[in-house]
């Protein structure tokens, strides 16, 4: 992990991390390490250890966001994960809108109490 890649990819997550806290049921928690925005408990975006924007979406649209070079899907122990993928720093300008999708997706899918 370099500290100056990280810096600058937290330059670029925090202050929409900071806009997601407003919601009602958000908040941050750690996820495989490291800490994440989550809602009702359920991570859905964080900075990864290579300092790229990881977040959960639904397969298809991870497929493509592969498919047009925006997104890879993260790979755990040799295994593909089916609704995580990694944003590299080079598509920054996506991010707010990434997360934005993280969120109304993950939002969608857990359970009101």
């Amino acid at each position: 992990m370099d500290a100056e890649s990280q810096q600058q990819a937290h330059e670029i997550f925090d202050p929409l991390a900071q806009r997601l806290l407003l919601r009602d049921g958000v908040d941050l928690g750690p996820m495989f390490g490291v800490e994440g925005v989550r809602v009702r408990g359920k991570v859905f975006a964080c900075v990864g250890y290579d300092s790229d924007l990881m977040l959960k979406l639904p397969r298809d649209r991870i497929d493509e966001l592969e498919a047009e070079g925006t997104a890879r899907r993260v790979v755990m122990r040799g295994r593909p994960m089916k609704e995580w993928a990694f944003v590299d720093a080079a598509h920054a300008p996506a991010w707010s809108d990434l997360v934005d999708e993280a969120y109304a997706f993950v939002d969608s899918i857990t359970p009101r109490s």
